[in-house]
Formats: structure tokens, sequence, C-alpha cells
């Protein structure tokens, strides 16, 4: 689990924004309700919950101090 800033990566931004995965889920249309991980998968919203409270990124870090 990882702790404190996470570390920026431009490779990941561009491919989590051009998946081929997430193209065909938006335009199905099937895309879950905010707020119902956890009903599609409890594990990974656990995990996510956590990593979320547990650590922070540092472009978000950027924008409130230039806000």
């Amino acid at each position: 689990m990882k702790l404190g800033m996470r570390k920026p990566s431009l490779k990941k931004r561009i491919a989590a924004r051009t998946s081929l995965k997430r193209l065909i889920v938006h335009r199905a249309e099937i895309k879950m309700p905010r707020g119902y991980g956890w009903l599609r998968n409890p594990k990974k919203y656990a995990y996510n919950k956590v990593y979320n409270k547990t650590s922070f990124d540092i472009f978000k870090l950027l924008k409130k101090l230039f806000k």
C-alpha cells in the first residue's frame, strides 16, 4: 500500500484516457452509477478507498496551491 505522495506517470495518464476497454464501456452505456463500485468489485473498492485516503497526487496539490 502506498503512503504519501504518488509518483506521477505521463504514460499511465495517457493510457487510462485512451484505453479500448474504456471506450467500449462508455459507448455501450453499461457504466455503473457513481458510488456503486462496491457492487461490481468489493475487493478493489476497499483497496482503492484506503489507497486514496493514504496517498495524494502532486498535481492536485499544486492545483490547490495556485488556485
